[in-house]
């Protein structure tokens, strides 16, 4: 079964898409510059154990969790997206200035981890804004969605490397308020730029039966990419410190590896994008986490750095088809519901952080980096079993 905007006629590039794309590189750029060092940031700034890492990741995910569904479900019913992105942005900055400038774990778990959850929803209500803004244009929603995709993982090309020049050379202080500063220049570029769309009162009742319908696939696709994001969460947090506490490799590289892996992300989701109608969503997620459970053997035996760079093609193709089309099976399982599907779909991101960090913390403590691998290779068979027993769309 197709989705009606998947068989929309291709349009050329207007001045609101490229608006969207614009949006979609600077929220990618905020994240960037935080996320891959911030396991390093707790670990060297606010000298937290590793287990203490883990729980921060945990805490910040659950926090995420409540603020995001609250924010879906209201932006479902009422309300204008823009409006709410716009002040997630703002929120957003405000996090990070209170990141560059505060050491206290605690006042950074609660408040400023309150803060960012803000921030991060500024990206999964963005997208559905876009889904939205297809639909309404006749614009083809799974290549668009893709393309969008794809502008985040640019900016994870530039951002790991630059989080650690700019954390490794001038402080953590001067990161932070660079991605202050990338929040700030996104916010202007929503109010100004993105479109305008007030739920009519009405619009809200008659799409509800499609996730029941499909409940049992729903279930299934959630616990399949919760455990996908998962270990590439745990990869987040585990990587860098396993290179330069056990491996004994330069802190530059951890950087380098995460944006070689954003930057072949970008092809694999465009081309995910292009064959999904030809090939289906299922099919493409299979390739996916059979192209995770290759990359983990490869991180549990490689250790030179060439080889461990050349394993980013298949971390590519592991998370750049899961973050493609994941978020657009969920849409499909729930038609009329975008926001409610994408935050859905987003928090698989953040239960994934639950699991993550709590993981990697106790396992780090008690054995080793290494061995926070292995959870990791056993999370993506779990994740090969689901994807086996649920139906394509």
């Amino acid at each position: 079964m197709q989705n009606d905007s998947l068989a929309a006629p291709r349009r050329p590039l207007d001045f609101t898409s490229a608006s969207f794309l614009i949006v979609a590189f600077l929220t990618g750029i905020a994240g960037a510059l935080q996320t891959p060092t911030l396991s390093l940031f707790l670990t060297e700034e606010v000298h937290a154990r590793p287990a203490m890492v883990g729980f921060f990741f945990t805490g910040s995910a659950i926090i995420g969790i409540f603020v995001s569904q609250f924010l879906a479900g209201r932006s479902d019913r009422k309300g204008d997206r823009k409006s709410l992105i716009f002040s997630c942005c703002l929120l957003g900055a405000l996090a990070c200035l209170l990141f560059a400038w505060n050491r206290n774990y605690f006042i950074l778990l609660f408040v400023g981890v309150f803060l960012s959850s803000f921030g991060s929803t500024a990206n999964p209500q963005m997208f559905a804004l876009a889904r939205e803004h297809a639909d309404r244009t006749g614009r083809e929603a799974v290549m668009f969605s893709s393309v969008l995709r794809a502008q985040v993982s640019l900016a994870w090309v530039v951002g790991p490397p630059l989080a650690y020049a700019l954390a490794m050379g001038f402080g953590f202080q001067v990161m932070y308020v660079s991605a202050a500063a990338a929040f700030v220049l996104c916010a202007l570029m929503v109010w100004c730029f993105l479109p305008s769309m007030r739920k009519e009162p009405l619009a809200t009742a008659a799409p509800l039966e499609a996730p029941r319908r499909n409940r049992r696939d729903a279930l299934l696709l959630f616990s399949a990419c919760t455990l996908m994001w998962g270990t590439n969460s745990l990869y987040i947090i585990n990587m860098p410190l396993y290179l330069i506490n056990e491996l004994r490799l330069p802190e530059k590289l951890a950087g380098v590896m995460m944006g070689a892996a954003a930057g072949l992300e970008i092809p694999v989701m465009l081309i995910a994008g292009f064959y999904a109608r030809k090939f289906g969503k299922r099919f493409l997620m299979r390739v996916a986490v059979a192209a995770g459970v290759l990359f983990y053997l490869g991180m549990l035996t490689l250790h030179s750095p060439a080889l461990l760079l050349a394993l980013q093609l298949l971390n590519a193709i592991y998370i750049g088809i899961l973050a493609g089309i994941g978020m657009l099976y969920f849409q499909d399982l729930m038609p009329g519901q975008a926001g409610a599907a994408t935050t859905l779909y987003t928090n698989t991101t953040r239960v994934g952080w639950i699991i993550a960090g709590s993981l990697a913390g106790v396992i780090a403590e008690i054995l080793n980096y290494h061995a926070v691998f292995y959870v990791a290779l056993a999370m993506t068979a779990g994740a090969v079993w689901c994807l086996w027993r649920i139906k394509d769309v």
